[in-house]
């Protein structure tokens, strides 16, 4: 949790505006790790993760890597408002690639199959 804080005051804090804007989580013992599956046993700590659990307990989306490579913490706020969008839609919205917050939605149904292409592609013409 020391590193997390010397993390976020010295380095996140200057790439986000006021730091992250939730917790961190510090697993010595790698006991959430383990649960996760990206516990690595030999070196004693995890492979560093991001996961989005909605309010009812479910990962809705998750991304490990490896220490040389750095995560997107821009992308993963905009996972979280998308996840957001469509959790308060109750599943009649979904977001394209690339998706932004006031930007155009997809409405998923049977004439959506074989066709986002053209949606995303409308969509895409008002950036």
């Amino acid at each position: 949790m020391f590193v997390h804080k010397m993390w976020n005051d010295n380095e996140l804090s200057k790439m986000v505006d006021g730091g992250v804007p939730f917790a961190m989580l510090s697993d010595a013992g790698g006991r959430v790790g383990k649960v996760y599956g990206v516990y690595d046993e030999d070196a004693g700590v995890e492979t560093r993760g991001r996961f989005i659990i909605d309010p009812d307990g479910i990962i809705q989306g998750y991304e490990v890597l490896t220490p040389p490579v750095g995560r997107n913490v821009n992308e993963t706020f905009r996972q979280v408002q998308a996840f957001q969008l469509v959790r308060k839609s109750k599943g009649t919205e979904a977001t394209p690639s690339g998706w932004q917050p006031g930007k155009m939605t997809l409405k998923p149904g049977p004439e959506l199959v074989g066709n986002v292409w053209k949606e995303w592609k409308t969509s895409m013409a008002f950036d």
